[in-house]
């Protein structure tokens, strides 16, 4: 069987000039992305500053052909001087350390620019606030990158919840678990002679400097918490956590375990960890309300259980549901398995369709609604400091802060 050709309906005038910062040689979300941008031929990858090391970026830009008067190694150069060519940019893919995201958004929405960015957001609510502002004074298209709401199944699941297929939200639980932090630090990277950790050995993700205070938390934890609030449509009101760091030497969190309160009277559960042994991408969604529950599993993408109260548990799988939300996702015919790599895709599908849309002056499609924006980086922001702020408080019940 061939390629479902439906894609076809939602092809735009001309494809999208993208620019990219971050990525350079050796980054793994750098080349997820750009896989992701060329899969429905929206976008054209035409400028990038990929590393801020000159060399770097000018050697990363040869490498995948990028012309070199349009590599540069200042993300606001680049935002000037492609918002000032008649052939600048549409939009930059935003893919660098989580604490650049917040001053590289800024410099391209200010040059009217839009942006699609890795999460978490920023490393601060205050940072993300100001970044939904802008995006709104600006009018700009700003799209968050959380890759496991543009699974079709994922897409399906909102939609019977919106359907009130499951009647009221009684419990809900997800968790994210990995293993890839698992082990002990060597020493000879575990401490510098005055008894730190050495960042540059281990990674960004390591340092709070460059990650944020949140580790496992703002990596896989916001992740979590984002599909759930994503699929349910419930904001919790409250929650009780706590941070631990298992692993000696670990300047951030490697494991964190939450509850939540709804204002329904709904209860919820969180788990996330990088140091669940045996575990490698185990991110896990279940739903119950007063007439049905629903259950995902991210390592099995195409499949969706649906099962109501005092009957069968049914195996909903991709290509077979009916559906406009999952229909829109598929690529392919039922039994030809879609996963992360179609999934991130489907976000830029949807971001494309948006910034075609507000550049032509039109409504926003209806069928890429579900694309995840500067919106729920906020609400994962929110989330993150409630957190952490509860953990300070001995694991005490704290209210999220809500967006007005």
């Amino acid at each position: 069987m061939g390629i479902n050709h439906g894609k076809q309906e939602t092809r735009l005038p001309r494809r999208l000039r993208l620019g990219m910062v971050g990525g350079g040689d050796g980054a793994f979300i750098g080349a997820v992305h750009r896989m992701a941008a060329r899969l429905d031929d929206h976008y054209e990858l035409v400028a990038g500053a990929l590393s801020g090391n000159p060399l770097r970026a000018a050697s990363s830009a040869a490498a995948i052909r990028l012309d070199r008067s349009r590599s540069y190694s200042d993300y606001r150069d680049m935002a000037r001087r492609e918002a000032a060519r008649p052939d600048g940019i549409d939009v930059v893919a935003i893919v660098t350390p989580n604490y650049l995201h917040a001053p590289v958004a800024t410099a391209f929405l200010e040059a009217g620019i839009h942006v699609i960015c890795d999460k978490p957001l920023a490393v601060s609510l205050q940072e993300a606030q100001a970044l939904a502002a802008l995006a709104q004074r600006k009018n700009l298209v700003f799209a968050l990158t959380h890759t496991y709401t543009g699974y079709p199944m994922v897409r399906h699941a909102k939609e019977l919840v919106e359907s009130g297929a499951l009647g009221e939200l009684r419990l809900l639980q997800v968790e994210y678990s990995q293993d890839w932090l698992a082990d002990e630090i060597p020493a000879a990277m575990a401490a510098a002679n005055d008894g730190t950790q050495d960042p540059a050995a281990l990674g960004w993700r390591s340092d709070p400097a460059r990650n944020g205070p949140a580790g496992t938390l703002g990596d896989v934890g916001s992740h979590a918490y984002q599909l759930a609030q994503y699929v349910s449509g419930a904001t919790p009101e409250q929650l009780l956590a706590e941070l631990h760091t298992f692993v000696p030497g670990r300047l951030v969190d490697d494991h964190v375990q939450v509850m939540l309160r709804y204002a329904n009277g709904a209860r919820g559960t969180l788990w996330a960890s990088q140091v669940a042994t045996g575990c490698e991408n185990a991110l896990r969604l279940r739903l119950y309300g007063s007439k049905a529950s629903l259950a995902f599993d991210q390592e099995n993408p195409n499949q969706l259980w649906f099962t109501p109260q005092g009957g069968q548990a049914q195996c909903l799988t991709r290509g077979r549901v009916q559906g406009q939300a999952a229909a829109h996702a598929t690529r392919v015919p039922a039994g030809h398995p879609e996963g992360y790599l179609e999934a991130f895709a489907q976000l830029y599908v949807d971001a494309a369709q948006q910034i075609a849309a507000l550049n032509d002056g039109r409504p926003i499609p209806g069928h890429s609604r579900f694309l995840t924006t500067v919106k729920d980086g906020v609400q994962g922001m929110e989330f993150i400091e409630a957190v952490l702020r509860s953990h300070a408080q001995d694991s005490s019940w704290v209210s999220l802060e809500q967006q007005a």
